[in-house]
């Protein structure tokens, strides 16, 4: 899916920056227009999903008349306004234009992004097409893991997601979210491996205006974007023990301190953290806390590697081919017997990701409509044949499956892992008719 494109008209350059760069820092495309003249054809020429509207210092436009004039053309965009000089009478007449919010000047810019991040949610169940339930897989044991999601999703209790790295832990956590009472509000993921500590308190907790040098202005936090909603943690066993105290005090008191602040700030967010590695392991090596490890394992969700259910590995060929058709503008229809054979039983310890990163690199420079193993990542092949102990030759090997197997040609085929059709026309193809004399 695209990135999220939001329009910006606001004649105050100062404030147009400030809240480019905090939507910029929260994942969003910001498109600026800093004249009036430029909004609808801008709005028209980019369809942006959700439009912020601003008036300019010297009243140069009015903002309310520039809203009518973008809601005339679309009747669903999220719009919000920010004004200047406001009435009841002016905030009546926004709501009757289809408003979405309203923010008199001064306000808190850290509100009006959460606001974006919430419109954005209500916006995302609305896309058609748009996947709530986006993990692939529908043998017994992934169907028995999005069931308990999906009863884990009705309550309200923390959830701890354990699976190698590359199995779905986000897609799990976003399942969870978006079947759950919070999917209105914001979904607010935190990488805590890519979290260093100097920032850690800052980032996630939020500072007050002048509590340290360059605190020009107060920041909620990433935790308070997620008011209402949920909150992920990702590898949460990278996150230091001081940060997992932290973390521990906001999850059972409810509270977030900002740093510079004098009192805790009630936070209303599910708590759902991950890790790639044996919880327990972690904790008994010190690394993760118990009391925090008890108060997250309360739902426990645990995504199987790919080697464990390969079944699954046809249908997410056939899903992200797809994904890619469209991406590349492609039209592949498929694999050849020898491709498909070697992704089958390739091992994927990157699992799902590996595999679809894999499938991209193909895609690149595919040449034909059917992908074959030649076409396959170069590296892709190296490691297929180093684990079947094969060499890279094919002629070679098939000769080498044949003389191991005696020019048993049934043997033959299982071991290259193809029908002895294909190797009958491997054969002919190479010029391999009988076994050579001695």
């Amino acid at each position: 899916m695209k990135s999220t494109a939001i329009l910006i008209a606001e004649g105050d350059e100062v404030l147009r920056r400030d809240l480019k760069g905090r939507l910029f820092r929260h994942g969003f495309e910001v498109i600026e227009v800093p004249d009036r003249t430029d909004v609808l054809q801008s709005f028209l020429d980019r369809k942006p999903d959700l439009v912020i509207i601003g008036s300019s210092p010297d009243n140069a436009w009015d903002e309310l008349k520039v809203a009518e004039q973008i809601r005339r053309r679309d009747s669903k965009v999220p719009l919000i306004l920010i004004a200047r000089h406001s009435s009841e009478a002016r905030v009546i007449a926004a709501l009757r234009t289809g408003v979405s919010d309203y923010f008199k000047v001064p306000f808190s810019h850290e509100d009006l992004v959460a606001i974006v991040s919430k419109n954005f949610s209500c916006l995302k169940a609305r896309i058609p097409g748009y996947q709530i339930d986006k993990i692939i897989g529908d043998s017994t044991l992934m169907r028995e893991i999005k069931s308990y999601l999906l009863k884990v999703a009705t309550t309200d209790c923390t959830v701890l997601i354990t699976g190698e790295s590359g199995t779905g832990k986000e897609l799990a956590a976003e399942m969870i979210h978006r079947n759950s009472p919070r999917h209105n509000s914001p979904l607010v993921c935190i990488n805590c491996a890519a979290l260093p500590e100097s920032l850690l308190e800052s980032e996630l907790f939020g500072y007050e205006r002048g509590a340290f040098t360059g605190a020009y202005s107060s920041y909620s936090g990433k935790l308070k974007l997620a008011e209402g909603g949920t909150v992920f943690f990702d590898e949460i066993g990278d996150m230091t023990q001081y940060a997992q105290a932290k973390i521990l005090r906001t999850i059972e008191g409810k509270e977030v301190y900002r740093l510079g602040g004098k009192k805790g700030i009630f936070m209303d967010a599910r708590v759902i953290a991950a890790t790639n590695q044996d919880p327990e392991r972690l904790v008994a090596d010190g690394r993760l806390r118990e009391d925090l490890y008890h108060r997250l394992n309360v739902a426990r969700v645990h995504l199987p590697p790919l080697r464990d259910r390969k079944e699954e590995i046809l249908p997410l060929l056939e899903h992200y081919t797809g994904v890619l058709n469209r991406r590349y503008g492609r039209e592949v229809e498929g694999f050849t017997e020898e491709a498909l054979t070697s992704l089958l039983h390739y091992d994927w310890h990157g699992n799902v990701r590996e595999l679809k990163n894999r499938l991209e690199a193909t895609f690149i420079s595919l040449p034909s409509r059917k992908i074959a193993f030649v076409d396959l990542p170069k590296m892709f092949q190296k490691k297929f044949m180093e684990l079947e102990g094969l060499p890279q030759s094919e002629r070679d090997r098939v000769l080498s499956a044949l003389f191991a197997c005696n020019w048993n040609k049934s043997k033959a085929a299982q071991r290259l892992h193809w029908s002895r059709m294909t190797l009958y026309r491997k054969m002919v193809k190479y010029h391999i008719v009988t076994k050579p004399k001695p």
